[in-house]
């Protein structure tokens, strides 16, 4: 019984390994992959230069956290390239304050003191003989940013939310295609 025991024990612990592996390593990844292109998202939206700052994360993520050689456009000499297609932005009210506009009068008006950015994000990562290696349809990612009410010293916080936001979803992307393989 207890030779038994070991016989199956043994062998479940060799196969159960921790899933760690050393940074920059790229396990995951097809051993085929030394170079990456990130050619520029398309932008399907209406919204300025959201394309830029994602692209931009997604390379520094993936020269952060592996040792490829990651290209800037979709060369002959890349071994896989992401696309990606920001498919909807927009930029809802979600908070509200309420200021008093004249003390005679004693009138009050809401206005919005935050705003919620949301961005979907198509992705599609294909080998050099255009075989889908990852495709991730409708990555949905959410920012909140505050206003000021006082113009004085007003500074404009939506592009740093972009920031924040393309930061955040360039993470979780490089970790999705890094850990699907």
């Amino acid at each position: 019984m207890r030779g038994t025991f070991a016989l199956l024990v043994i062998p479940l612990l060799a196969l159960s390994g921790c899933g760690y592996h050393t940074l920059g390593s790229a396990a995951h990844l097809p051993d085929t992959v030394h170079t990456l292109a990130v050619p520029i998202f398309k932008n399907k939206t209406q919204f300025y230069h959201t394309e830029v700052p994602i692209t931009q994360a997604v390379v520094r993520e993936f020269t952060d956290r592996t040792r490829l050689t990651v290209a800037p456009d979709a060369g002959d000499d890349a071994d896989a390239t992401v696309a990606g297609t920001i498919i909807s932005e927009s930029v809802q009210p979600l908070t509200y304050r309420t200021e008093t506009t004249a003390v005679q009068t004693g009138q009050t008006t809401s206005v919005t003191s935050s705003f919620l950015i949301t961005i979907n994000v198509n992705v599609l990562v294909t080998d050099r003989d255009q075989r889908v290696l990852y495709q991730h349809n409708n990555y949905v990612f959410h920012e909140q940013f505050e206003t000021t009410a006082d113009l004085t010293s007003f500074i404009e916080e939506d592009s740093p939310a972009v920031q924040r936001l393309s930061r955040d979803f360039a993470q979780a992307l490089v970790s999705d295609i890094l850990e699907s393989f």
